[in-house]
């Protein structure tokens, strides 16, 4: 589809009585840049559905395809609510939304929201099309990464890995790490609904940041064994404390200690939706890796 740019040029004729204007309008066509061509693995999720209706709001991208092992042959367009059918079926053949996709040589990015067993696979099939992927997958493992490394660096594809998409849990990560060099004292508590994956892929990360810096805390409380003191993480003696009732939002809080003073770091989560505007910048980012893997977010805030 051609874009048409309108120029107006105005000319000044002079006479002895008046000045009169003359527009001239001239008219060009300019090819309009092509949409990112999205593919949504687990679209039948919460977050997948979200997603959806995200990536179809947002300029420059659009959803091609849905993938899942539910609601298989169904809009996704209806399945998400939206008011218009997106006439894109929900299929359980990666290989072929892939295929039919590769064959418009357009550009696209797979997004992966599926499980820890499967991110391999998926994102090598989607190297094999040309396409580069987008993977939020929480406690996927090391050697999945590394294996993920090697394979984007010799199919010359980028991959991004996004332990977290939430823009506000990254900016608690760095407000931690700042703190940490000026308190000598630090534990994590975390609240949820549902007593699963705890500690959190967020709270883990948190204080595996922290014990990453070479900073011994919680100097006089280190060889505790109550049970009640929650779990250390790493070896510098992060704590963390999970916190599950039902009706509770998804929050996160660091509590840094000095003489004197207390100093917290707070994130709640409400919604899905927080985690929209960074797969947004996301699938934006990774269209521009060439050849390898970025893990986190953060390196593009």
């Amino acid at each position: 589809m051609a874009a048409l740019s309108y120029h107006f040029q105005f000319t000044l004729q002079k006479s002895s009585k008046n000045v009169k204007t003359k527009p001239f309008i001239s008219c060009s066509t300019q090819p309009a840049q092509n949409n990112i061509k999205v593919v949504i693995i687990g679209a039948a999720k919460e977050i997948g559905m979200a997603a959806v209706v995200a990536v179809t709001k947002a300029r420059g991208m659009e959803v091609a395809g849905a993938v899942d092992t539910h609601f298989i042959g169904e809009d996704i367009g209806k399945l998400c609510d939206m008011e218009e059918p997106l006439e894109i079926p929900i299929m359980n053949d990666l290989t072929m939304v892939l295929g039919s996709i590769s064959q418009s040589k357009e550009t696209g990015v797979v997004i992966d929201f599926t499980d820890p067993t499967t991110v391999y696979d998926n994102v090598k099939q989607a190297t094999a099309f040309g396409m580069k992927s987008v993977v939020y997958v929480p406690r996927i493992k090391l050697d999945t990464i590394a294996a993920l490394s090697a394979l984007c660096e010799k199919a010359s594809m980028g991959c991004l890995i996004a332990p977290t998409l939430s823009i506000g849990s990254i900016l608690l990560q760095q407000a931690a790490i700042s703190a940490s060099f000026h308190y000598n004292n630090v534990e994590i508590v975390e609240s949820k609904a549902q007593a699963a994956d705890l500690p959190s892929a967020d709270a883990s990360q948190i204080a595996k940041n922290l014990s990453n810096l070479g900073q011994l805390y919680n100097r006089e409380d280190l060889s505790t064994d109550v049970l009640a003191r929650g779990q250390v993480l790493g070896e510098d003696g992060v704590r963390v404390h999970s916190l599950v009732l039902p009706g509770l939002p998804s929050s996160t809080t660091v509590y840094f200690s000095g003489p004197g003073e207390v100093y917290s770091i707070k994130h709640d989560i409400t919604d899905v939706q927080c985690l929209m505007p960074g797969l947004l910048l996301a699938i934006r980012k990774v269209i521009r890796l060439k050849q390898n893997l970025v893990f986190g977010l953060e390196k593009f805030l």
